[in-house]
C-alpha cells in the first residue's frame, strides 16, 4: 500500500482500538505493537482483539536468605497461557520512590522465563544481606519480533533479606584460617575504656561490667551485629614481650583479667566474623559464652562453634595441670564475652602508651572489595 494509505489505516486502527478501550492504558509502543499484531492476524477483516495479560496480585515472599528469596503471586487464568516471561523490579527500600516514575516501556532489572511458582530469585551481585527491598512484578508475552507485551505492574511490597547463615560464616571462617598465622602465648584478656566508664560501673552497676548490644562493625551480614549482647575484650600480645600492647584506640584505662577466668572448659567458643577496614590487617571476632547461658544459646543457633583446644585463632588447653592459652599472631582478635564481669576479678590501671583513635573499629564498615575476607554472597 502507498505510504499515505498505510499511515491513514494505522491511525484509523488506533482510533478503533481506543474507542473499544482495548488499549487505553497502554503505551504508544504497545499500541503500535497491538496494531501490527492484529494486522498479522487479519489483513482485511478488521482487528483481531488481544486480551490484556493478567496482573500479578497477592504477592508472597518466602524462603528468604542473605542473597536469595522465593516469590509467588496469584493471577487470573484469563490469557495466562500467553505469558512467556516475568519482569521483576527490585529496589533497595531507600530508592522506593523510583517506582513512581516507572513507565512500562522501561526495561526492568530482572527478566525471567515464566516458570512454575514460587520462583527463586538469587544473586549476590544485586542482593545484600540484612537489607530492606521493595519488589513489584508484571507478566510479559514475548512477540515474534523480540519485543514484549506486558501487563500492568503489581502492587509494591517490602521485605528484608536475612543475615549470613552458618554455611556462609563457615566460608568466612575458612578464609580467616588461611591468614591467621602461628600461635603466640597469652595470659590475660583486657578491655580499654575511659576512666569515667569504670567509675560509672562501680557507682551504678555494683562493680560489674554489663553486656551491651554489639555495634554494626564488620560484615554487613553478620548475625551478631545489633543483636548479640556482650562485653568486648582484646587478647593480642606484642611479639617481643608476650604482653598486651601499651597503646589502645579505646581509652587510657585498662581492665586486665586472667585468661582462665573468662575462657575455660566451662565456656564455649564461636566464630563470629572476619573483616578489614580498607587496611592491610584483618580482624576476627570470636564469642566466648558460658555453657548454657543465654549468649551460648544465641550463638549455638547462629555461629560455627570452635574446638577450644584446637582451632586457628584462640585456644585453651591444659599442660602439666596448668591452663595454657594461645592466640593467632597475624589477625587482630576481638573477643566478646556474653556474661557480666565483676571488676574485682581483675585490675584497672592507666596505660603508658597512646590512645590511637584511628584504629578504633566502632561501627567500622567492612571493605567489600577485599578478596581476602569476602565471600561470594551479599557483603
Amino acid at each position: 500500500a502507498p505510504p499515505m494509505r498505510l499511515c491513514e489505516k494505522l491511525f484509523r486502527d488506533v482510533m478503533v482500538l481506543e474507542h473499544r478501550k482495548q488499549i487505553s492504558n497502554r503505551s504508544l509502543t504497545e499500541r503500535i505493537m497491538l496494531i501490527f499484531y492484529a494486522g498479522n492476524k487479519s489483513q482485511d477483516s478488521g482487528i483481531a482483539e488481544m486480551e490484556e495479560l493478567p496482573v500479578p496480585h497477592n504477592i508472597k515472599i518466602s524462603n528468604i536468605t542473605c542473597d536469595s528469596f522465593k516469590i509467588s503471586w496469584d493471577m487470573d487464568s484469563k490469557s495466562k497461557d500467553r505469558i512467556t516471561h516475568y519482569f521483576i523490579d527490585l529496589n533497595k527500600k531507600e530508592n522506593k520512590n523510583s517506582n513512581k516514575f516507572k513507565h512500562k516501556d522501561v526495561p526492568t532489572k530482572l527478566v525471567a522465563k515464566a516458570v512454575p511458582l514460587p520462583m527463586t530469585v538469587r544473586g549476590h551481585w544485586f542482593l545484600s544481606p540484612r537489607t530492606e527491598y521493595t519488589v513489584a512484578v508484571q507478566t510479559a508475552s514475548k512477540q515474534v519480533d523480540g519485543d514484549y507485551v506486558v501487563s500492568e505492574w503489581s502492587e509494591i511490597i517490602e521485605f528484608c533479606t536475612a543475615d549470613y547463615s552458618k554455611v556462609h560464616l563457615t566460608q568466612l571462617l575458612e578464609k580467616a584460617e588461611v591468614i591467621a598465622g602461628r600461635m603466640l602465648k597469652l595470659s590475660v584478656f583486657y578491655r580499654n575504656q575511659h576512666k569515667e566508664y569504670f567509675d560509672y560501673i562501680r557507682e551504678h552497676h555494683g562493680n560489674a561490667m554489663q553486656p551491651s548490644v554489639k555495634d554494626n562493625s564488620g560484615s554487613h551480614g553478620s548475625p551478631i551485629s545489633g543483636k548479640l549482647e556482650g562485653i568486648f575484650f582484646s587478647c593480642n600480645t606484642e611479639f617481643n614481650t608476650g604482653k598486651p600492647p601499651q597503646d589502645s584506640p579505646y581509652g587510657r584505662y585498662r581492665f586486665e583479667i586472667a585468661a582462665e577466668k573468662l575462657f575455660n572448659p566451662n565456656t564455649n567458643l564461636y566464630f563470629g566474623d572476619f573483616y578489614c577496614m580498607y587496611t592491610a590487617y584483618h580482624y576476627v571476632i570470636l564469642v566466648i559464652a558460658p555453657v548454657g547461658s543465654p549468649g551460648d544459646e544465641f550463638c549455638k543457633q547462629r555461629l560455627p562453634q570452635l574446638n577450644i583446644k584446637d582451632n586457628k585463632f584462640l585456644t585453651c588447653d591444659e599442660e602439666d595441670g596448668v591452663m595454657v592459652y594461645h592466640h593467632a599472631q597475624d589477625v587482630i582478635l576481638e573477643v566478646i564475652y556474653t556474661d557480666p564481669v565483676d571488676l574485682s576479678l581483675g585490675t584497672v590501671a592507666e596505660i603508658t602508651g597512646h590512645q590511637l583513635m584511628s584504629l578504633s573499629t566502632a561501627n567500622a564498615k567492612k571493605d567489600p572489595s577485599c578478596k581476602t575476607c569476602n565471600i561470594s554472597v551479599g557483603r
